[in-house]
């Protein structure tokens, strides 16, 4: 595996870095403090070609391989958490389109969402449908040269002030999975009732809402053939997992960061408590669980970038990243005492912004039975 990027990667990767740094992490913290929604960085990330890294530059998007897609959005993570949630959730939307939706469909939506003037929300999960989302119960059924969409999804990022959300829905309930089809269901049409935003103990600036729709699609809108929504679905979760997967060593480096700075700088006794032997071994276990994750991930986006099967090691990838994030960032919080569990410190915010990882894509169960079943079955 060859995890180096082109100059054209590395430019692009190099240029989301210092915009990180340099405009994300110092509002971060307000960010959280005050749940603004991250989409006050639309237009700057848009213009750098953030919202548009996951598309072919054929379609608007910038072209870049899943390697420095990977990195960067790591980036992204480990300035501001909440931001990156809104990007990868824009990412859900507009892989459900390139991925399953006809050429026409795509040169439609996918150049405006590239270029930031158009924002997208991924609508699977339902208030009774999360980890099996063959139990989703709302319903697309033809009308007119349409379709209506009728049901309730929960838990859908960006969906506030989304101007289209790609919406999962049952065209044949007979026929279980195979029954589920997709619509790129567009705000302007109306429909599309959006509760407040709810309250969430991390990522507070990455907002989620419940639905209701009662709308009428055009039967253009319909992406893919009936009954091709949960192949759909699953191809673009096993991306998802993957940015999910970057997202956490995004936030487990910060973590790492803010520990090495502070074992250097706090002293007991006269001398840095990086001098002592039991928390040298916390940061050495830290750093090479962090490595574990990352080359991971990468390896997930280069059998991407290969066009090779990469479910297993997608979830695989989601699965020890989503934990690892969760230790790491204690072990920063305990390292820097009393001081990591107060919220002048980011300690306590990397913390929680960590702890949905293990949940959201799938979650930690999930992933297991996922890898579990392709092992027994023999498969990639």
């Amino acid at each position: 595996m060859d995890f180096r990027f082109s100059a054209e990667d590395q430019a692009l990767y190099d240029t989301v870095r210092r915009f990180a740094e340099a405009e994300l992490a110092p509002r971060a913290a307000e960010i959280d403090e005050r749940a603004i929604f991250a989409t006050v960085h639309l237009e700057k990330l848009a213009a750098l070609g953030v919202m548009g890294m996951n598309l072919p530059e054929r379609l608007g998007g910038a072209g870049v391989s899943p390697l420095a897609l990977f990195r960067a959005v790591e980036a992204i993570a480990g300035a501001c958490a909440s931001t990156a949630s809104m990007v990868t959730a824009h990412y859900l939307a507009t892989d459900s389109i390139l991925l399953g939706g006809d050429e026409a469909l795509r040169a439609r939506v996918l150049p405006g969402a590239a270029a930031g003037g158009r924002l997208g929300a991924f609508a699977l999960t339902e208030p009774g449908a999360g980890s099996n989302p063959a139990d989703m119960t709302t319903r697309a059924h033809r009308e007119g040269d349409g379709y209506r969409i009728e049901g309730t999804k929960h838990f859908i990022s960006n969906a506030g002030a989304a101007d289209f959300l790609v919406v999962y829905a049952v065209t044949d309930r007979a026929a279980g999975h195979r029954g589920i089809s997709a619509f790129v269901v567009e705000r302007a049409r109306g429909g599309v009732s959006i509760g407040p935003a709810e309250r969430t103990m991390g990522l507070r600036g990455g907002h989620v809402f419940e639905i209701r729709l009662d709308c009428v699609v055009p039967e253009a809108n319909r992406i893919g053939p009936e009954g091709s929504g949960f192949k759909t679905a699953m191809r673009v979760l096993d991306n998802g997992r993957v940015e999910v997967a970057a997202q956490c060593v995004g936030i487990a480096q910060a973590a790492l960061d803010a520990a090495l700075a502070w074992a250097g700088q706090r002293r007991v006794g006269g001398k840095p408590i990086g001098a002592f032997q039991g928390l040298q071994w916390m940061l050495a276990d830290m750093a090479t669980e962090l490595d574990a994750a990352r080359l991971l991930g990468l390896r997930a986006a280069w059998l991407r970038a290969e066009g090779t099967r990469f479910t297993r090691e997608a979830s695989m990838a989601k699965l020890f990243a989503s934990e690892m994030v969760q230790r790491v960032t204690d072990r920063a919080l305990q390292i820097h005492g009393g001081y990591g569990y107060s919220r002048e410190m980011p300690l306590e915010r990397l913390a929680r912004d960590a702890r949905i990882m293990r949940i959201f894509e799938g979650s930690s169960e999930i992933q297991r039975n996922i890898i579990a079943r392709m092992l027994l079955q023999g498969m990639r």
